[in-house]
């Protein structure tokens, strides 16, 4: 089984984005891995899709649905055991969407301190009215009034 502790050291020892907090945190069990340690790109990707609805909730002022994964890429494997922090940032906002960039973290080994950069993905969300029908996306004028 292949786990943090007998693979090749740490390939970057950087640490978490510095002045930034993660909209998600969490540690794979061993359901959501195979029979080699390593986690479900699925599961990955759920993980991915929630902490990415975070702020395009926040900012639609309510509900959306996901219409788009413009692009993933799984850049280093995920273990049983390490921590994820999941950081998610606006890049556009449309009248009815809002595309989010998604960069997941995992803490290994750490008592060595080590922590990777292992998935960045951008996906679409659109605002939902409560008959799931696309609605306008508020000003933020109107949000932060």
């Amino acid at each position: 089984m292949t786990t943090p502790e007998n693979t090749t050291p740490c390939p970057e020892h950087r640490g978490l984005p510095v002045g930034r907090m993660p909209e998600l945190r969490m540690m794979p069990a061993p359901s959501d891995a195979n029979v080699y340690g390593d986690v479900f790109g699925g599961w990955i990707m759920s993980q991915v899709d929630i902490a990415g609805s975070l702020p395009a909730t926040r900012r639609a002022n309510g509900r959306v649905a996901t219409i788009s994964v413009n692009s993933f890429v799984f850049k280093n494997p995920v273990f049983v055991g390490d921590l994820l922090s999941f950081y998610a940032d606006i890049v556009k906002v449309g009248n009815t969407s809002i595309t989010v960039n998604v960069e997941v973290y995992a803490e290994r080994n750490r008592l060595q301190a080590c922590t990777v950069k292992v998935t960045e993905a951008t996906l679409t969300y659109v605002a939902t009215d409560s008959d799931r029908k696309p609605r306008k996306v508020p000003p933020l004028e109107t949000l932060l009034a």
